[in-house]
């Protein structure tokens, strides 16, 4: 591909356009590199004057003066390396600072559609191309280009010395270019076995009771040892690809070295060359090829920077982050559901048909029905969390996919019915891991009934939970989640199943809490079972098989259901 194809190219996509961004700085990147490969003929030069005329001559001031002269150009050489590292540097860090809140947001939304290896690893690929930015190996790409200037050199000494140049040069290139397929593949194929090994074991490590109690340890650890083999197998096959083609790299810089040396004594003994071209002549070409070598050996570096940049290209043009919905007032908790259906994880099963309905402030709704009516995916799609929808929610009148997450999450309120806690204090915890108000924080804790139970803590609010709530029961954990979802106030709760671990007192607490949202105006809808939440229900919605089969105020529609069961009875009998 030529230069102004690939720049096109660059510009077309997405993050490429963000790195055209910073070409001014790539351009003075190239002009220092520019100013220290220069001058890195310096000591060829050096050597030539001192061993071909202050050796001869005898002159101590000629020898002054071109060492004083070496001494400032090293100086020149040193700032301007020390301003290029600076400046990849502050590239890096630039880079960071324009991607990362869009990579976190977009690798968020893609982990929430499809919790893939993939995009678990966007979260580091950012990471590595500042790293290959910021490191050696890029400078290596910038020095590259003054090899043929050198070997230009080189021929100016001696026809045979250019001639091993290009003979070197082309020798590492082959090795460089024969390696880099294999190298991609085996550096992919190594950093998704370990992590398909890794994230096993951790998801495995989060239900460790049960698996502990019931045996299933063993038969999960072959399965562990099977990925593990795996990844270690991905990762000996790479390194020993790597270290093939470090050490054939080796041979020839340590072959080039010796017979550049001996070439050049041979033409010193034929008089067709003096001893300080063959000296110079020699630290000349370790020094053209020195960005081809360190280029071999930061391959691996190049390569995963490649992939990432290849990866979250992938991610983001398939990301756009939402427009920021203006919010002037609070949020009143209107829903309006228009023809929502809704698909499985793989986009191919079917969840929800053409639902609609709306929610009204200050109503308290129980979404009732069998295991895999679609529930659970209903009230996810109510806030924007379930991706694989089609038609509207509306929130106040505006679609829920296009409010600012960081205004509309602090104004909603949700309960999954897998509870799941961070690391952090009790405190942390209840507050969203945002800024701490102790007031609402306790507030919050007394609605959910686990203030006093907090309180009996050493450290009360401050007590470390552990990882995903590890210090807790089932039934704690239900409760501080409840204390997290009443938070702050919000106009809009959600709570799929928040009974499903609680004791008689966790009821009580969460039966007060519900119909206390309602009763100061807040939408609630509870996806449950239990008959206490019914009797608190302004109104009850019935699912069957994706669709909304009953929907009414309570009372109605426990009429209905109950004359359906009475009638249904002698139709069994009959059947009998």
């Amino acid at each position: 591909m030529k230069l102004q194809e690939t720049i096109d190219a660059l510009r077309k996509s997405s993050l490429g356009d963000v790195l055209m961004r910073f070409r001014q700085d790539f351009v003075l990147v190239g002009l220092l590199s520019m100013i220290a490969n220069l001058l890195m003929l310096t000591p060829t030069i050096y050597m030539l004057q001192v061993y071909d005329r202050v050796l001869v001559s005898r002159n101590e001031l000629t020898l002054l003066v071109l060492t004083m002269l070496m001494v400032s150009f090293f100086g020149v050489i040193a700032l301007a390396e020390w301003l290029r590292s600076r400046l990849l540097v502050r590239i890096g860090i630039r880079l960071d600072g324009m991607l990362g809140s869009l990579v976190f947001h977009a690798g968020f939304s893609e982990y929430l559609k499809n919790a893939r290896l993939d995009t678990v690893r966007t979260f580091t690929d950012l990471t590595n191309i500042r790293q290959f930015l910021t490191g050696t190996g890029v400078t290596a790409f910038f020095d590259m280009p003054w090899t043929p200037v050198y070997v230009v050199v080189m021929f100016m000494l001696h026809p045979l010395i250019g001639w091993l140049g290009i003979l070197f040069s082309l020798a590492l290139g082959v090795t460089a270019w024969a390696g880099q397929a294999a190298s991609a593949r085996g550096i992919d194929a190594a950093a998704d076995a370990s992590l398909d090994a890794v994230t096993y074991v951790q998801s495995k490590l989060r239900n460790i009771e049960p698996l502990h109690a019931m045996g299933m340890a063993l038969p999960l650890r072959e399965r562990w040892i099977e990925r593990y083999e795996r990844a270690l197998g991905a990762a000996s096959a790479q390194h020993d690809h790597q270290q093939r083609q470090q050490s054939l790299t080796k041979f020839i810089r340590y072959s080039m070295q010796s017979l550049t040396l001996g070439a050049g004594a041979l033409l010193v003994l034929n008089g067709e060359m003096s001893v300080g071209s063959m000296i110079a002549g020699n630290v000349l070409m370790s020094r053209a090829l020195a960005p081809l070598d360190m280029m071999v050996s930061t391959w691996k570096q190049f390569v995963q920077a490649k992939g990432g940049f290849f990866r979250l290209e992938a991610l983001l043009a398939g990301y756009t982050m939402p427009e920021r919905v203006e919010q002037s007032q609070e949020l009143q908790g209107r829903i309006r559901v228009e023809n929502l259906s809704a698909t499985a994880a793989d986009g191919r099963v079917p969840v929800l048909h053409g639902l609609n309905t709306s929610f009204q402030p200050g109503e308290l709704v129980a979404l009732i029905g069998p295991s895999g009516s679609g529930k659970s995916t209903f009230a996810r799609s109510l806030l924007g969390i379930w991706p694989e929808t089609t038609g509207t929610v509306l929130i106040d009148s505006i679609p829920v996919s296009s409010w600012d997450r960081s205004m509309i999450g602090p104004m909603s309120g949700y309960l999954p019915q897998d509870v799941e806690l961070f690391d952090g204090t009790f405190a942390e915890n209840i507050a969203r891991f945002g800024d701490l108000d102790a007031d609402r924080v306790i507030e919050a804790a007394t609605m959910s009934g686990i203030h006093e139970m907090i309180l009996r803590f050493p450290k009360g609010y401050d007590t470390q939970i552990g990882m995903g709530g590890s210090m807790l029961s089932g039934g704690q954990r239900q409760r501080v989640a409840l204390a997290r979802a009443l938070y702050g106030n919000p106009s809009i709760l959600v709570l799929d199943e928040p009974n499903a671990n609680l004791d008689e007192a966790g009821e009580r607490a969460l039966n007060r809490a519900l119909r206390a949202r309602a009763d100061a105006g807040k939408t609630v809808v509870v996806v449950t079972h239990r008959p206490s939440v019914l009797n608190l229900a302004d109104r009850i919605m019935v699912m069957h098989e994706g669709h909304i089969s009953l929907d009414g105020p309570r009372d109605d529609v426990m009429k209905t259901m109950i004359a359906r069961k009475t009638a249904s009875k002698p139709a069994e009998k009959t059947r009998l």
